[in-house]
């Protein structure tokens, strides 16, 4: 994707995205909120963020209110006391300072941290860049691409040999056929 940089250098700095809003709610100015961060507090009342929405300048937004709504959130923003206030939010991405975001436990990576990582795989050859990572039933999967395709990784601890976050690398060492099964190409 071209929005996305090829390598976890380049993302370092970059701020985390812990929200999508989805659409307005009711007349009050709330909006649905698709949480992407387990943080607790996180999105309490008084709890500040970056608002990026397409074509407007980023702004903090100070969040006045929030409340469970199925398996998301209704969200208030100090400022925004209208549905017409709430609209202009749509498709708005919540995020917060790379900095703001506590360490993962040990041997646990958040996905904005494997993004960009180069993967290789046990003999040292380049299989590709981390350019999504995906919760399925059964786990994470890594999505690597390189020039010829995309590969489908599951992201286990039978198949990680190193995971280095710092310098960017996952190295792999995947059981014989995984990579000709997972990849599609382009």
């Amino acid at each position: 994707m071209s929005s996305k940089s090829s390598t976890s250098e380049s993302r370092r700095g970059a701020p985390v995205l812990v929200g999508l809003i989805h659409k307005p709610h009711g007349l009050a100015g709330e909006v649905a909120v698709e949480p992407l961060s387990d943080v607790a507090g996180r999105f309490d009342a008084g709890s500040e963020l970056e608002l990026a929405v397409a074509g407007v300048p980023r702004r903090g937004v100070r969040i006045r209110s929030s409340r469970s709504h199925g398996r998301g959130l209704l969200v208030a923003f100090e400022g925004v006391e209208d549905r017409a206030g709430a609209e202009e939010l749509r498709g708005g991405r919540l995020e917060v300072a790379r900095e703001a975001v506590p360490p993962a436990a040990a041997g646990e990576y958040y996905h904005f941290e494997l993004l960009g990582c180069r993967c290789v795989d046990a003999r040292g050859t380049e299989l590709g860049v981390v350019d999504d990572v995906v919760e399925d039933g059964g786990g994470e999967i890594l999505c690597v691409r390189d020039e010829s395709g995309e590969l489908l990784v599951p992201f286990v601890a039978a198949f990680l040999t190193r995971v280095d976050v710092a310098g960017g690398v996952i190295e792999l060492d995947l059981p014989a056929g995984l990579i000709e099964t997972c990849r599609s190409r382009s």
